[in-house]
């Protein structure tokens, strides 16, 4: 089994992640990561990373999930099969989704496009609670919605009600893909 060694961040964050790592470490071993999908089609680059930063009022915030940027439209894909847990629209995630896949919940905030009625679209894409996704499925558009400062896709992850490192876990993808798994 390959290490995870999570991004610097604070001691509060870094006991958390520990906790985290505790008790997602035999999900660790057991998952094929090589399966998992890197959620952005054209990657620009991380502008954000996982744990606490520096908030918009300059006070300390914590930060469950790390922001890609990518150019505005551009294609996000679901990193695991599973169901549309929740489409969300507010001020602080904008457009976005909330993807159950086992005990695993992935979350995409940032979207462009738009909700209405309970259902996300963008472009061709039409999704709503309840629908099952593929690996690797088109589930909408980087965009410019709640709170940001530019395209991005901000994407964390839980595993049992804790968010955990996202950077790890694309550290373990590659690691996976790199031994054949």
């Amino acid at each position: 089994m390959a290490r995870f060694i999570p991004s610097v961040c604070s001691r509060a964050a870094s006991a958390s992640l520990a906790a985290g790592w505790l008790l997602a470490s035999a999900a660790w071993a057991d998952l094929r990561w090589s399966q998992g999908v890197f959620p952005v089609a054209v990657f620009s680059g991380y502008t954000s990373h996982y744990g606490e930063r520096l908030g918009p009022s300059g006070g300390l915030e914590p930060h469950h999930g790390i922001d890609i940027a990518a150019p505005f439209g551009s294609p996000i894909r679901n990193w695991w099969g599973g169901v549309v847990k929740e489409v969300i629209n507010d001020g602080r995630c904008g457009m976005g989704l909330l993807i159950q896949s086992g005990p695993y919940e992935h979350l995409y905030c940032h979207l462009n496009g738009s909700v209405q009625a309970g259902v996300y679209r963008s472009g061709s894409v039409a999704l709503q609670s309840g629908q099952r996704l593929r690996g690797g499925q088109l589930i909408g558009h980087v965009g410019l919605s709640g709170r940001t400062t530019g395209p991005h896709l901000h994407w964390g992850v839980r595993y049992g009600g804790r968010w955990l490192n996202p950077a790890a876990i694309l550290r373990a993808m590659a690691a996976a893909r790199r031994q054949g798994g």
